[in-house]
Order: C-alpha cells, then sequence, then structure tokens
C-alpha cells in the first residue's frame, strides 16, 4: 500500500514507541487534554497549510487525538481496524446510509 498509511500500521508504530498499558489512565489524560487542545485550535481555525509550522494547528491536534486514542486501544490489546467494520456493519443497519464500508489492501 505504497503512500497509503493504515490504522493497522499506526497501531504497530505506536505500540512500538510508546507501549505502557501502565499507563493506561495518563494515555486517556492526555487525550483529554489534545481534545482541548484541537478545540482551541478550531476555534482558531489554524490549519497546517496556511502556516509554515504545523505547531498548534487543528491537524497537529486531530494527530495528537489519534495517537492517544490508538495508545488507549493498544493498552487493551484492541484491533481498531476490526473494530471499525463491526461497528460500520451496526451503524449502516442503523442509518441505512446506503453506503458500504469496503476495506482496502
Amino acid at each position: 500500500m505504497v503512500g497509503k498509511t493504515s490504522v493497522k500500521y499506526l497501531q504497530e508504530y505506536i505500540k512500538a514507541k510508546d507501549y505502557k498499558p501502565e499507563l493506561k489512565m495518563e494515555y486517556f489524560l492526555k487525550l483529554s487534554e489534545e481534545v482541548g487542545e484541537l478545540a482551541k485550535a478550531m476555534r482558531k481555525g489554524v490549519l497546517y497549510r496556511e502556516n509554515d509550522s504545523v505547531k498548534e494547528t487543528i491537524d497537529e491536534e486531530i494527530w495528537d487525538v489519534i495517537y492517544y486514542v490508538l495508545a488507549i486501544a493498544n493498552c487493551y490489546d484492541i484491533d481498531v481496524e476490526s473494530t471499525i467494520k463491526a461497528k460500520e456493519e451496526i451503524n449502516n443497519k442503523k442509518y441505512n446510509t446506503g453506503i458500504i464500508f469496503e476495506e482496502s489492501y
């Protein structure tokens, strides 16, 4: 999958560099903090493509939120890709959007 980043890869990447299940509550607190920082960046409307730096942009804060969500998932040994597929099957039945979730390889 050239040029693509999968959720599986991100989970493995984060697990390799930052896997401390005993710190799951701290990861949650960091997630909460990052959500607040995302709200602040959104309020300011600061985007990376409009700046010289990714620092304090919506883009950066979205990555930080994703990072801590996946770090928490790793603490519980949750395969997020499988969870996405299972949950989207439920959502598609419930909301009947007509849009089918398809896995790409």
